[in-house]
């Protein structure tokens, strides 16, 4: 598992900005940012290399962030690739509460689940074949 920032915006104009500008300034190096909105909010999971100093820093600059273990997985980045995974994971039970995924160059992809899971789903992908990712493989990649 590793650890993703999770923060609630309100639906303004420069809060997105001012929200990175916080993490730069605390030196935090962000490799991803994905972002879901309403008309009212939206809230941004981030994948950073120190997770619960973004955070803090976050909090201490008055937003709502919270610390969010996630399951990254890398997968074939080809056609059927993140379908072969969500079937593995429906045959396996597991609930999938949201996720994403991003290409990581021509050959692979990586997709980020919330499930219901705890940390014995990591174990459950390597037998089923799959290749579970740490947080030092997210942030080596190029």
């Amino acid at each position: 598992m590793i650890s993703q920032v999770t923060v609630f915006l309100e639906n303004q104009k420069g809060r997105l900005a001012a929200a990175c500008r916080v993490i730069s300034d605390a030196d935090i190096n962000m490799h991803s940012l994905f972002l879901a909105d309403t008309q009212d909010f939206g809230v941004v999971r981030l994948l950073v290399d120190r997770p619960k100093q973004a955070a803090e820093a976050l909090r201490n600059a008055g937003y709502r962030a919270t610390i969010t273990p996630v399951t990254a997985v890398r997968v074939p980045n080809r056609p059927g690739g993140l379908a072969q995974l969500l079937e593995f994971m429906d045959a396996n039970n597991v609930n999938i509460e949201y996720g994403y995924c991003f290409s990581v160059g021509a050959d692979s992809a990586i997709d980020v689940l919330k499930t219901d899971e705890d940390a014995s789903l990591e174990q459950k992908l390597l037998d089923g074949g799959f290749e579970p990712v740490s947080a030092e493989e997210i942030y080596e990649i190029d």
